[in-house]
C-alpha cells in the first residue's frame, strides 16, 4: 500500500503525492524558547521525527524545516513571551532565547530526535516578514493603522477552512484584547507598533515595531520550501488562530495554495486536561529523563497515534518502560545469540524447511510494519508488529530452532524499523558516549563477577549481581554464559 496521510485540511485520508517526485518539503511549527520544553512538546516533535524518518526510509529526499520563535508570540495580556521570560530571570531577551534554544536541542538530542535540515529563527527573518507584509498591503489584504499593520480577514473568503470556523461565528479577541483600531474584530496583527521602552523592535516602513506571531511561519516556510509545499505539521492546539492565519496571509501574498497536506498532533493530557505551562500541569523533558530512559519516553509517545490525544501519568510511562524493555532485551538476546552460533540451530538440509517457514513469518512482520506506517504513520500498530515478532523470536530461541540466517533477518528488521525508523533501539552508531561506556562497564562487571565465581568468592559475585540489580541491570546465567538486560528501577 502506498503512503496515505490524513489531511486535516480536507478532513480525509489521501494518497501522498509530493509536488516534486522523490522529494518532500515539510515545515513544522517549532517551540517558543522562553522556558524548558515539556513532554507535550516531546509528543509533537518525536511524532514528526518518525514521520520524517519514514519518508526518508521510503526513499524520499526530505527538506525538514522547523522554526524557532524568539519574538512576537504574545501572551493573553499582550506581553511577548520572550520578554516575560527575560523579566523573570532578569537577563536580556536574547539571552533567554539562547539559553532555552540550547536546552530544547539538548532535550531533542537526548530523545533521539534528528535535527531539522533548517531551524530558522524569527528574529533573523525580519526583512522577509516585512516584504510579505508590504505585498499584502499592496494587494489589499492588509492595512496600516498608527504604525501597526493588520490582515483583513474579510478580504479572504476562505478564512477558517482549516479549523472549520466561520468568521461570523468566531469570538472576537480569542488571544488578546481586541484593538479598537482594527476594522474587524477577527483581523490579526502582521506588524505591531512598539512602545518607546519595548526592547524587541525593528525599523520598518510603518515605524519601529515587531512582527506578529503568525507572519514568521509564513515567511520562513515559503522562503525555504516555496510558496506551495508538501506537508505542514504542528500541534492541534495551534490550528486556530495560528495555522488558520498562516494559510490566509500566505495564499493572499503569493496567490498560490499554501501547504498541501496538514498533519496535526493530538495533545498530551493530564487528567483529561492539555499539558501546558500556563496551567502549571506540565513536566519538563529534563525532569522526566531523570526517571525514565529516553527510549521509554519515545515508546510512550509512539504507542499513541500521532493525531490522537494521549494521557500522561507515571503509570503510563512505567508501562511504556516495560514494553520497551521487552523489545530491547529480545534485540540484545538476538545479538548475543549471533555472537555464539553454537547456541543456534545448524543450517543444513534437515532445518531448511523450518528456516524457510521462520523467514516467511519474519517477512510477514516486515509487511505488517510497512503497512502500518503507510497507513497515516500508525506507530502503535508498527510497534505491535515488532512486539509480536519479538515474542516469536524468543520462542524460537528457547526451542533452539532459530538458525543464524533467521536471527540475522530479525536483527535487520530491528535495525531498519526499531532503530532507524522508530528510534527505539539505539545501535552503536546512534549511542551517545555515555551509553557506550554504560554497556562497557556492565560487561566489565560481569567479567569481574565471573572471576569471583571461578575463585569461589561467591559473596563478591553476589554483591556485584545485587548492585547491578539495584541499578536496573538484571543478570541471567545460561549454559552459554551470562546475559544481561535492563529493567525499570522506579
Amino acid at each position: 500500500m502506498s503512503l496515505q496521510i490524513y489531511n486535516v485540511l480536507t478532513r480525509r485520508k489521501e494518497p501522498f503525492v509530493p509536488l516534486v517526485e522523490g522529494q518532500v518539503g515539510i515545515y513544522v511549527c517549532g517551540p517558543t524558547v522562553y522556558d524548558h520544553a515539556h513532554l507535550g512538546h516531546a509528543k509533537t516533535y518525536v511524532s514528526f521525527d518518525v514521520v520524517v524518518r519514514w519518508l526518508r526510509y521510503s526513499g524520499y529526499k526530505v527538506r525538514y524545516v522547523q522554526n524557532i520563535t524568539d519574538v512576537g508570540h504574545l501572551l493573553d495580556d499582550g506581553e511577548d513571551r520572550i520578554i516575560r521570560g527575560a523579566k523573570r530571570e532578569r537577563v536580556e531577551p536574547m539571552e533567554i532565547v539562547e539559553r532555552y534554544m540550547r536546552s530544547y536541542f539538548e532535550d531533542m538530542d537526548a530523545l533521539g530526535v534528528q535535527r531539522p535540515n533548517i531551524s530558522p529563527r524569527a528574529s533573523a527573518h525580519i526583512p522577509e516578514q516585512i516584504e510579505m507584509i508590504k505585498a499584502l498591503i499592496a494587494k489589499g489584504h492588509a492595512y496600516e493603522v498608527n504604525g501597526s499593520v493588520y490582515f483583513s480577514v474579510e478580504s479572504y473568503p476562505e478564512y477558517g477552512k482549516l479549523s472549520g470556523r466561520r468568521i461570523e461565528e468566531m469570538e472576537a479577541g480569542s488571544r488578546v484584547a481586541v484593538r479598537e483600531e482594527k476594522r474587524h474584530p477577527m483581523d490579526f496583527a502582521l506588524w505591531i507598533r512598539a512602545p518607546e521602552n519595548h526592547i524587541l523592535k525593528w525599523p520598518s516602513p510603518w515605524g519601529w515595531g515587531y512582527p506578529g506571531w503568525h507572519i514568521e511561519c509564513s515567511a520562513m516556510s515559503t522562503k525555504y520550501l516555496g510558496a506551495t509545499f508538501d506537508i505542514h505539521g504542528g500541534g492541534i492546539d495551534n490550528i486556530f488562530p495560528h495555522n488558520e492565519c498562516e494559510i490566509a496571509q500566505s495564499e493572499c501574498a503569493h496567490g498560490a495554495p499554501f501547504a498541501r497536506y496538514w498533519m496535526l498532533t493530538g495533545s498530551l493530557l493530564v487528567n483529561g486536561v492539555k499539558m501546558s505551562k500556563s496551567l502549571g500541569n506540565f513536566r519538563t523533558i529534563k525532569d522526566a529523563l531523570q526517571s525514565y530512559r529516553p527510549e521509554a519516553l519515545r515508546f510512550f509517545i509512539l504507542s499513541n497515534k500521532y493525531s490522537s490525544p494521549a494521557d500522561y501519568s507515571d503509570e503510563s510511562l512505567q508501562a511504556a518502560t516495560k514494553g520497551w524493555e521487552r523489545l530491547h532485551n529480545t534485540w540484545r538476546r538476538a545479538q548475543e545469540a549471533l555472537k555464539s552460533p553454537d547456541t543456534l540451530a545448524h543450517s543444513d538440509h534437515s532445518t531448511a524447511e523450518m528456516t524457510s517457514n521462520l523467514l516467511e513469518t519474519l517477512d510477514q512482520y516486515r509487511l505488517k510494519f510497512v503497512s502500518a506506517m503507510n497507513d497515516d504513520f500508525n506507530t502503535p500498530l508498527a510497534i505491535g508488529a515488532l512486539q509480536d515478532m519479538s515474542t516469536d523470536l524468543n520462542r524460537w530461541l528457547d526451542k533452539g530452532i532459530a538458525t543464524p540466517k533467521v536471527v540475522e533477518q530479525a536483527l535487520e528488521i530491528y535495525h531498519s524499523f526499531g532503530s532507524e525508523v522508530l528510534g527505539l533501539l539505539r545501535g552503536e552508531a546512534q549511542q551517545s558516549g555515555s551509553a557506550e561506556r554504560e554497556a562497557a562497564l556492565i560487561e566489565m562487571l560481569i567479567e569481574l563477577r565471573a572471576q569471583a565465581r571461578r575463585a569461589r568468592d561467591f559473596a563478591a559475585a553476589d554483591a556485584i549481581r545485587d548492585r547491578l540489580a539495584k541499578l536496573g541491570v538484571i543478570l541471567e546465567d545460561t549454559p552459554q554464559g551470562t546475559r544481561w538486560r535492563i529493567t525499570n528501577v522506579n
